[in-house]
């Protein structure tokens, strides 16, 4: 066998498993197992694959998924088509969930519980063309919100008190 032909092989293999690896860890979030990344790369090792917390970082981030926190205080991975039926479930409890909306002439900052940050902006963002915002970036518990139109933050925040 041909040394080409050799790589083509290790990289159809390591390619099926990384796929392999991607559905056991799409299971463990939608299964619920997924409470922090230590317990994820245990699961995983347990089904045989070779991993590590950074590889399990890196492939929760490939799949999107996001770790939101329970109404008990303890935080959950969830994958994005999970959210938006949990935001539909939710929206109307999301009110408790944010804790100060601030603005300046540009943009506008919001402070949320721990955890619940990325729950928050995933609302906004798909509200972003009634609300009249660019999109969102989230962390643990702020989000940075871009408007369309610096013109219109006082009308912005007020749209988004509304919702919150």
């Amino acid at each position: 066998m041909s040394v080409q032909a050799e790589n083509k092989d290790s990289k159809s293999s390591l390619r099926n498993e990384t796929q392999l690896r991607l559905l056991a860890l799409r299971k463990l979030v939608r299964d619920g197992d997924a409470s922090t990344q230590e317990e994820i790369c245990e699961a995983l090792r347990k089904q045989d694959f070779d991993v590590t917390q950074s590889t399990v970082s890196r492939d929760l981030r490939r799949i999107g998924a996001v770790k939101i926190t329970s109404p008990d205080g303890e935080g959950v991975f969830h994958l994005p088509e999970e959210l938006s039926g949990l935001q539909q479930r939710v929206s109307h409890d999301l009110t408790g969930l944010v804790t100060e909306i601030k603005s300046n002439e540009t943009m506008i900052v919001m402070h949320t519980m721990p955890g619940s940050a990325s729950l928050v902006a995933r609302h906004l963002d798909n509200l972003r063309d009634d609300l009249g915002i660019l999109g969102t970036i989230a962390g643990d518990d702020t989000i940075f919100v871009t408007p369309l139109s610096i013109k219109k933050i006082a009308l912005i925040v007020r749209k988004i008190e509304n919702e919150f």
